[in-house]
């Protein structure tokens, strides 16, 4: 089995490499967009089946809205359309003849479900509308890469209605905590949660909150976004509601979403020269047994005491027992490596003579000897010193690509030749925002929730600084 590319080399050869010859995704024949192969596709589904659990646990239900969204609907939010049109795919014809009126194939469903919230909200007992949508988008992209950007990609976006302009902030806020919860429990994966720049909020919003990762080549990954649209969408849709005194008022609005660019996220934040490394909370297979003998008279043995193993282990545990004749323990042992199953079982005739099995955890490579009579309860402990590790060791490696910068001249020198994150006192303009963009190719990320206040002059003009800030380069 040919080696991967190692990451220090090209860690973008690396990690297109991975993707595919861990048969996590493909090319797709048309330009821009990919195939999710089964194992990618299963990482997915766990990912959607914990975040569809929390939504629902937070009040929210599950709809269905339409692919096509009329042209003059995108049209009637003038930031929406403005940031959104460049990257729309438009069909103009339809069963042989062209279109009255051409449709937008969503990039997003704003504008698409606020058209029908204002045939759904009439009265304040129609508050809060809390709705979660599981779809695909298309935003044309110029430089796709899989998982990460194409034009094609599978999401969820949550759209929701309120009274008051009070708890349409509490509701971003609230998904903003369920998306941090996700990040950090199930994918293992600290996040910075903070408030966007104007220059990066999502178009139409008054306010977009986000949660920011680091992947091991230092750069920055959005892994998730919120906003509060206050009136802007109702505005463009006249949705109002009757409140108390018999007043019409025009409903408060938030937006939130996740995307399969979560897979890429998680591939670039663990993974080694090796393969995948995957947090078992997320793992389509949490233990992979693989038996090891020479002869018909060993195959025998350690099978039937490694089908004991498995049928032992805990119920709500995917395990396979790798019992194929055509390939060797060795090539085995890569396969599953580079599958990133968390944790190997090993089993062989002096195993099964002295009644044990040897553990491999992936994350780790660490082997040990446990009773086979402990195994039922060991393997849980140490999936879950697995699941522990991962987040501890990805922690500890943004607290230590984390650094502090005063000045711009100095903000140069150290990206280039460190990498990272950086935090810096803000005081700049929209434009000066777009100008080191453009010079360094790093962004404000965000204003950091728990960042705390300025703690000296903004470190581009050296005038007043008004927040403290994030800046990296990103995926």
């Amino acid at each position: 089995m040919a080696k991967l590319t190692k990451r220090e080399e090209d860690y973008a050869q690396w990690y297109v490499e991975l993707v595919q010859r861990a048969e996590l995704a493909d090319y797709a024949p048309v330009r821009g967009c990919m195939v999710i192969r089964p194992h990618g596709y299963a990482i997915w589904e766990n990912m959607q089946r914990a975040l569809d659990g929390m939504f629902k646990a937070t009040g929210h239900q599950n709809a269905y809205f339409p692919l096509f969204i009329p042209e003059s609907f995108i049209k009637k939010e003038a930031e929406h359309v403005e940031g959104f049109a460049p990257h729309c795919a438009v069909v103009t014809h339809g069963g042989g003849k062209e279109l009255e009126e051409p449709l937008y194939i969503r990039p997003t469903s704003e504008t698409i479900i606020w058209a029908m919230y204002k045939q759904w909200i009439q009265s304040h007992r129609d508050l809060p509308l809390l709705i979660n949508q599981w779809a695909n988008v298309v935003r044309w992209e110029m430089r796709p890469r899989l998982f990460l950007r194409t034009c094609e990609f599978l999401w969820q976006e949550g759209h929701t209605a309120h009274a008051t302009a009070a708890e349409a902030e509490e509701e971003a806020l609230r998904m903003l905590e369920v998306y941090r919860r996700f990040a950090e429990d199930f994918m293992a994966l600290p996040v910075i949660r903070g408030l966007k720049t104007d220059a990066e909020k999502f178009a139409g919003a008054v306010r977009t909150y986000c949660i920011e990762a680091m992947t091991q080549d230092k750069r920055a990954i959005q892994a998730g976004t919120s906003h509060n649209l206050g009136q802007n969408f109702a505005k463009a849709f006249d949705v109002t509601y009757q409140d108390d005194a018999g007043q019409r008022q025009h409903v408060w609005a938030t937006s939130w979403g996740v995307s399969t660019r979560l897979v890429g996220a998680l591939v670039m934040a663990h993974s080694d020269d090796q393969g995948l490394v995957l947090p078992p909370k997320l793992a389509p297979i949490h233990v992979v047994i693989v038996p090891i003998y020479k002869t018909d008279e060993e195959r025998a043995v350690v099978l039937a005491f490694a089908n004991g193993i498995r049928d032992a282990l805990p119920k709500d545990l995917i395990v396979r027992l790798d019992d194929r004749e055509q390939y060797k323990p060795g090539w085995k042992f890569n396969e599953w490596e580079l599958k990133g199953v968390p944790l190997r079982i090993e089993v062989g005739p002096r195993d099964v003579a002295q009644g044990q099995v040897v553990f491999a955890r992936r994350d780790t490579g660490e082997k040990r000897t446990v009773a086979a009579d402990q195994a039922p309860a060991e393997v849980p402990e140490t999936l879950a010193a697995i699941q522990k590790g991962l987040f501890d060791k990805a922690l500890a490696f943004r607290q230590a690509n984390t650094r502090e910068v005063k000045t711009y001249a100095e903000f140069r020198e150290r990206l280039e030749a460190e990498g990272g994150f950086f935090l810096a006192d803000w005081g700049g303009t929209t434009e000066q925002e777009l100008q080191i963009q453009e010079e360094t190719k790093a962004t404000i990320r965000c204003i950091p929730r728990e960042g705390g206040d300025p703690q000296g002059p903004c470190f581009l003009t050296g005038g007043a600084a008004h927040a403290r800030v994030i800046l990296a380069k990103a995926y």
